[in-house]
């Protein structure tokens, strides 16, 4: 059932036309009626209906304003325009408003339903459009193979969480289950422009069948000129991984070189126990990759044979700090639970120096800390000091411990920032009340002006307008400009268009049409009842 807003400043022409059509049987609910075009677009700024029926010709706003307004700020909204002969002016403007369909006045029921049909046929079919799902489901089945080449490259990128990772792995057919991990890159040993994707997707194809062949439980798959090599260890009886990807390794690179007349050099990264640390083996193998400047091409070249010195068994990387960040600031206490035991889980799997732990928890927590900082809270209030927070790395008993610490400080900033925020909210709605209340006597005042003076953007500002005062800007303006029009009738002996100028009406007759909307009564009326003369 599409909703549909009436306009028209001939009451006979809106009541007729509602009472003639049974618009349910044609699928349509007319949920208001207007009669200027004023009324009409604080109808559809409140209501948001599928189609707005207007007429051109109306006061304080006619139909292709309306219209004009319609479309710039609710695009998908559709519009029938009702015209006459005497308004060829007025249809060859509305040409370029993209109007929906025209009916000539004067019009029949069932010309007006024939527009709205054809109106209504297009939706249905831009709605069906949406919603085959089998068309869906053949594009995602085209765009597979596309998208699971970018889920594979974002492993070595390190943009995925655990959970991300393995919902991203069955959603794409995946096998990452394994204890260890190692990824390998191979390079074309001599790059030609014109046959460099052919020879890349050529070494592909022999690296995928020496993996059938051999059974290997390996990913092959292109990322940056390289094909990449992800071997994984399923079971602990298997071989060590190290030497299935150089049995592997040195097979691709004979074949290659045999059936495409061309060599390539091999890189070999560090062999992993966490899935999420894929990148560390990554970037192994690419500085492995680049010592060939030294040794030769053609070879296979592990990163441990050329580079002894120790690594870091645990790292407090850019992806875990942003995800810490963006839970600590956006994130729920479930999230934020997930996030630490995340962060905690290489710890607790690792076998990992009490220096190299230490040097963990206190980027851990200088991140929270820097956190809070740029959040501009209390911490002496919160928790006695930075000092006091990173004194207690020493005294942990054990991971749970620290887990529990980290999460407890977490959740306390957490709450401190989601304070500032509504009193921020507050602050913001108070300071737009307050210049509202200066300024509602100027006709120009507007969301946007308001929005201006803040700084802010209209949408972020009507959110939290509404959030605060339960009511829209708009709608708030109208009752403080009649509110204090009534003061101003009951307490003074002004004109009805001395007061209008007051509360910033520039046309005195919108002024009376808007306050008889609103009080019920016309300002002459609302005079007399309180006991003062025009």
């Amino acid at each position: 059932m599409y909703k549909l807003i009436l306009v028209d400043d001939e009451e006979d022409v809106r009541e007729g036309v509602s009472q003639e059509i049974d618009w349910h049987e044609h699928g349509f609910e007319v949920l208001a009626k207007a009669e200027n075009g004023k009324e009409a677009l604080d109808l559809v700024e409140r209501l948001r209906p599928d189609v707005v029926v207007t007429d051109i010709k109306m006061p304080f706003m006619d139909g292709l304003q309306l219209a004009e307004a319609v479309r710039r700020q609710f695009p998908a909204t559709r519009i029938i325009i009702l015209t006459g002969f005497d308004e060829f002016e007025y249809a060859q403007k509305a040409v370029k408003l993209h109007i929906d369909e025209y009916v000539l006045k004067p019009f029949s029921a069932i010309e007006l339903i024939d527009a709205l049909l054809k109106v209504k046929n297009r939706m249905d079919e831009e709605a069906a459009h949406r919603e085959n799902n089998q068309l869906l489901r053949e594009s995602y089945r085209k765009s597979l193979p596309v998208l699971r080449e970018v889920f594979l490259s974002s492993l070595l990128t390190r943009q995925l969480t655990r959970a991300d990772i393995f919902a991203k792995a069955s959603e794409y057919s995946v096998q990452l289950q394994g204890s260890e991990f190692l990824v390998s890159v191979l390079c074309l040993d001599r790059k030609k422009k014109d046959e460099q994707q052919i020879l890349l997707f050529a070494v592909k194809n022999i690296a995928q069948e020496q993996v059938k062949l051999g059974a290997y439980a390996c990913l092959v798959f292109l990322h940056n000129d390289l094909v990449v090599l992800l071997l994984r260890k399923e079971t602990e009886t298997e071989d060590q991984l190290e030497h299935q990807m150089q049995m592997l390794a040195e097979e691709i690179r004979r074949t290659v070189e045999k059936y495409l007349s061309v060599t390539v050099t091999v890189g070999i990264g560090t062999v992993i126990r966490d899935v999420t640390q894929l990148s560390y083996s990554y970037q192994d193998a690419a500085v492995a990759l680049d010592y060939k400047g030294i040794l030769g091409n053609n070879r296979l070249i592990f990163i441990d044979d050329v580079e002894k010195q120790p690594r870091e068994s645990v790292r407090f990387d850019e992806r875990k700090e942003h995800e810490l960040v963006r839970c600590i600031k956006m994130g729920t206490l479930p999230e934020l639970h997930i996030v630490v035991n995340e962060l905690f889980f290489e710890v607790e799997e690792g076998n990992i120096s009490i220096q190299d732990y230490r040097i963990y928890l206190l980027e851990m927590i200088t991140t929270i800390l820097k956190t809070a900082q740029r959040a501009e809270l209390d911490m002496d209030q919160l928790f006695g000091g930075h000092s006091h927070l990173l004194a207690e790395i020493a005294t942990f008993n054990n991971v749970q411990e620290a887990k529990n610490r980290v999460i407890d400080i977490c959740e306390k900033i957490m709450s401190s920032i989601a304070s500032g925020r509504h009193y921020t909210y507050k602050r913001l709605v108070d300071q737009a009340i307050a210049y509202t209340h200066r300024n509602f006597q100027s006709p120009d005042i507007s969301i946007h002006k308001v929005c201006a003076d803040l700084h802010i953007s209209p949408g972020y500002f009507s959110s939290i307008f509404k959030r605060e005062t339960k009511t829209t800007f708009v709608t708030y303006l109208l009752q403080l400009r009649m509110e204090r029009a009534k003061e101003l009738l009951r307490t003074t002996d002004l004109k009805t268009f001395e007061i209008a100028e007051q509360v910033g009406y520039s046309d005195a007759n919108y002024f009376s049409f808007c306050f008889r909307k609103h009080v019920g009564l016309s300002a002459k009326e609302y005079r007399n009842s309180s006991g003062k003369e025009e």
